[in-house]
């Protein structure tokens, strides 16, 4: 028997997953590295990092699952999207890899909306210039590091330079090109007239799959390094979202993700290239050949809470640690002992600036409404809510496009907590399910690879196989008039605001400068 090897380069940490051929785990390792950020607003991180960690998780899998590594018949790979990596002509990184919530580039996104213009760049890749997307972070460079930018030989985003490393192929596939903004992702190739209008080379970019393709083999060097055998196929893969979508079950309309990573996104398939005339949603290609998505975006979601844990989180991380728990599961349990609406406190979670619907990199979190009655498991419950509000802003906008969501599949660390379920449900007003598999994007990887090494016949064909719903949560009807009057207030809050949350980033702006 066989075994499918799936690889996720996450912003925390890598997972690498082991899956027989029926989709059920057989060994998982993680690994974790740090994220830099050297100025308010930055965020880097070192490739190197990433392979040291994908080498450690798959030595620690063949060791854990007491295979040999010519068992393993396919790997796929999925990662965080929008990442630079830039190489030179040895393959050596040039710098530290600046990271999809990054928020450095709003002075290259001004600059791409007067050069060229919004609307033609939205015809040519589908979506509007925004910071995240890795173009703008490539003209960042050009424009600071010159010296840099000279060298460059290879454009590679996280998940193909493990690829890279794993294969000595310079290739990448639809899904996580989309988040370029140098795709053409109507046609699925990279757009010859976005590059002619940002002076940027084509031959610096890979070879563009689907995602079910074996794009290359492991060699020698790598089944050195990593224990694999030489050979083994690699596919195409995904980003995260579209792998993670594809272990989900995401692959068909009506079904819509709701994942609560560090960032929070909402996703559904679409038949046909599908553009939200402003902007406010992504319309990438999906990790099925001949299907799309539109995605909306949170910037913080499972980062909101993380955030809160670990400014606010002490007594919890001490509990957990003396009762073997996650922290995560008390503040679930306080969470829960607060009111529905918590009692009229509001947070906006704009940590990390915000992309849907905002599109503003200057956004600042809130907690607004707050009174002496207020306790830390209020907060706690208020991030959730506030998480979740900010994930009914993309189905609004969706709906608003005529499209059909029917129910929403939970997934990601969020949906680990049965609370945090219940909250979405009641703010969406519509089913919440979860499926089996939680490993998210490496198990997505991992079928994908089944399709490209002929496991399986096509991606819903592997879906229909391996994915499998485990939870249904239903809104409770109390619940649901009590959260649209708090989300008409939530809508408000971001207009209310804005002004003061650009004066609060200047003026920070204006003390870094001295």
């Amino acid at each position: 028997m066989g075994f499918l090897l799936g690889i996720d380069v996450g912003t925390s940490g890598v997972k690498t997953c082991l899956f027989r051929m029926d989709g059920s785990l057989q060994a998982a390792a993680s690994a974790d590295y740090p994220l830099l950020q050297p100025k308010p607003g930055w965020a880097e991180q070192h490739p190197e990092d990433w392979w040291r960690a994908v080498k450690h998780t798959i030595q620690d899998i063949i060791r854990k699952a007491g295979i040999r590594p010519a068992d393993i018949a396919g790997i796929g790979l999925s990662g965080q999207m929008h990442g630079l990596v830039l190489l030179d002509r040895s393959g050596n990184v040039l710098r530290p890899a600046i990271i999809w919530c990054d928020q450095r580039t709003q002075a290259e996104v001004e600059w791409m909306e007067e050069k060229i213009g919004r609307d033609a760049i939205i015809r040519m890749t589908a979506n509007p210039p925004l910071p995240n997307f890795t173009a703008t972070k490539l003209l960042w460079v050009r424009e600071h590091e010159p010296q840099v930018y000279e060298n460059i030989a290879k454009v590679l985003l996280p998940k193909d330079y493990i690829r890279y490393k794993l294969t000595g192929e310079w290739a990448t596939e639809v899904s996580d090109a989309s988040g370029t903004l140098l795709l053409d992702v109507a046609h699925r190739q990279w757009s010859r007239d976005m590059l002619r209008h940002l002076d940027i080379r084509p031959e610096w970019l890979p070879a563009v799959y689907e995602s079910h393709e074996v794009s290359g083999r492991v060699s020698a060097g790598a089944a050195r390094e990593t224990g694999l055998a030489q050979g083994t196929p690699v596919a195409g893969g995904g980003g995260d979202q579209a792998a993670g979508a594809v272990g989900n079950g995401i692959v068909r309309m009506g079904i819509v993700s709701g994942a609560i990573g560090t960032s929070g996104v909402v996703f559904a398939c679409t038949d046909k290239i599908v553009t939200d005339p402003k902007g406010r949603l992504h319309s990438f290609c999906h990790a099925v050949p001949g299907k799309w998505h539109v995605m909306g975006v949170t910037q913080a979601a499972g980062g909101s809470l993380q955030w809160f844990r670990n400014q606010f989180g002490d007594v919890e991380r001490s509990a957990a640690s003396f009762l073997q728990k996650d922290p995560y599961e008390l503040f679930s349990e306080e969470a829960e002992h607060a009111p529905v609406g918590s009692e009229g406190l509001l947070f906006l979670p704009y940590l990390m600036g915000e992309r849907t619907p905002h599109l503003d990199p200057f956004a600042k979190g809130a907690f607004v409404g707050i009174t002496a009655r207020h306790a830390k498991n209020h907060f706690i419950r208020a991030v959730m809510e506030g998480v979740a509000y900010s994930l009914l802003d993309s189905i609004e906008l969706m709906k608003a496009l005529d499209m059909d969501i029917s129910h929403i599949r939970a997934s990601g660390g969020g949906a680990r907590s049965r609370v945090w379920r219940q909250i979405m449900a009641d703010i969406f007003n519509r089913e919440v399910d979860t499926v089996e598999a939680n490993e998210g994007p490496a198990f997505g990887a991992a079928l994908l690879a089944g399709v490209g090494i002929g496991v399986y016949g096509s991606v819903e064909e592997a879906c229909e196989a391996a994915v499998r719903t485990a939870d249904r949560l239903l809104p409770v009807a109390a619940h649901v008039p009590v959260y649209q009057k708090y989300y008409a207030v939530y809508r408000r809050l971001y207009g209310d605001l804005r002004e003061s949350m650009h004066l609060l980033h200047k003026l920070v702006e204006e003390g870094e400068q001295g």
